[in-house]
């Protein structure tokens, strides 16, 4: 097996410690990356007053492949958000956020296995905003044929590399008849395309939040654009128990970034309760994607052999008394017992 240069971003809050715990999961996994560490967020934007300096962007360009701590975004104020704009310089159109129950761990909704494709680069994230006039601001929605065309391409492909069934585009096409509109005629040409293939139906997202409370059993993979697909992928992770098991991977023309969907969660920073499992989770993604399946399964089989028979190893989001550091202990020590499928 070849090795790998992977860059590593610690990010803020609980960022360092979940990301530490998911490098040191990898490694135990007997993956062979060397780390080429990196900082970007509330650290760097404090050190150096950029929050994505351009030494990040550089790197990742060069390994083709990062793993993400969250970082924070100040809230109606200071820095443009790090991740938008490395999205952005990166060419990062898809995030992919797998949704599955996690043994151990089920909730009411009952087995959920569900794919979320989110656009990454425009909608309402194109940070267009103005003051047009005092106590009057607008936002503008941007939404490209080559991005929807894009991104659909990216969705059904996924569904058949990964032996899925069924792709439905999310919208609000009945209102925003233009932009929403735009999104769902390109996803419609580029399902017609794998006819046969992929099984194609579309949903508004209104209708889409209920029946995922209701039956999300009835979904596969979800195609969405930017905003749609961030708020969805948040309810979705609800559904499985929480943003502490929520994978996700941004995927792009030159590159591939993983993180876990949750935030930087700075209220719990330094108190060594931090979930470090969706960081985990998301380290896996990044090994299948390096072209190792094999550290993958082996991975997600560790987690799952800790949710289902070690509860007390559990941190208290997941109703056990374990730290960061002992669930992150528990699941080295299952990854080390898996047996590596090649």
């Amino acid at each position: 097996m070849s090795r790998h240069r992977v860059v590593y971003l610690p990010g803020d809050g609980i960022g360092p410690e979940v990301a530490a715990a998911a490098r040191e999961v990898v490694d135990a996994s007997g993956m062979e990356i060397d780390w080429v560490d990196q900082e970007m967020g509330l650290v760097a934007f404090e050190k150096c007053g950029d929050a994505l300096p351009r030494e990040v962007i550089d790197a990742i360009t060069e390994c083709g492949v990062a793993l993400k701590g969250p970082t924070t975004t100040p809230i109606g104020r200071g820095h443009v958000s790090a991740n938008v704009r490395l999205r952005k310089e990166l060419e990062l159109f898809a995030n992919v956020r797998p949704v599955k129950t996690v043994p151990g761990l089920e909730t009411s909704h009952g087995p959920i296995d569900l794919v979320i494709v989110r656009e990454n680069t425009e909608s309402l994230y194109a940070g267009l905003e103005n003051e047009v006039a005092p106590g009057v601001v607008t936002s503008i929605k941007v939404i490209t044929d080559r991005a929807s065309r894009r991104i659909a391409r990216f969705a059904f492909e996924y569904a058949q590399r990964w032996g899925r069934k069924t792709v439905t585009a999310v919208h609000k096409a009945n209102i925003m008849k233009k932009a929403d509109g735009l999104f769902l005629r390109c996803a419609q040409e580029e399902a017609a395309k794998v006819e046969g293939k992929v099984a194609f139906n579309d949903v508004l997202v209104d209708a889409l939040c209920m029946h995922l409370v209701t039956r999300p059993s009835r979904y596969d993979v979800l195609l969405l654009e930017n905003l749609y697909g961030d708020i969805v992928s948040d309810l979705a992770a609800g559904l499985i128990g929480g943003l502490g098991l929520a994978p996700g991977g941004n995927y792009g023309e030159k590159g591939a970034v993983f993180e876990a969907i949750h935030g930087s969660a700075p209220d719990i920073a330094g108190k060594g309760i931090a979930n470090p499992i969706a960081m985990i989770l998301s380290a896996a993604m990044m090994c299948h994607h390096l072209g190792d399946p094999g550290r993958y399964r082996r991975i997600r089989r560790g987690v799952a052999a800790v949710t289902r028979e070690r509860k007390d190893a559990l941190t208290p989001d997941l109703g056990g008394t374990g730290t960061t550091a002992s669930l992150t202990k528990a699941i080295i020590e299952e990854v080390q017992r898996q047996p590596l499928e090649v």
